[in-house]
């Protein structure tokens, strides 16, 4: 590899972050729209204690005041 075509990798690569930055929200609803991958995202995030656990907190969490 020439150090002129490392030199073309390297830009593209920082430049591709660089703008899957800048529009990391389009990228997000654009992955998340697609059922199935969305599916297999979450499926993973679930199998995570602490995500599982915000998840679950957050829909179970009951705003009713509670009688004691």
């Amino acid at each position: 590899m020439t150090m002129f075509s490392r030199l073309i990798s390297i830009v593209s690569l920082i430049l591709s972050f660089y703008f899957a930055y800048k529009y990391r929200y389009r990228v997000i609803n654009a992955v998340l729209g697609r059922r199935w991958l969305r599916k297999v995202i979450i499926g993973f995030a679930m199998q995570i204690p602490m995500i599982r656990d915000r998840m679950l907190g957050s829909v179970l969490q009951s705003n009713r005041p509670q009688n004691v």
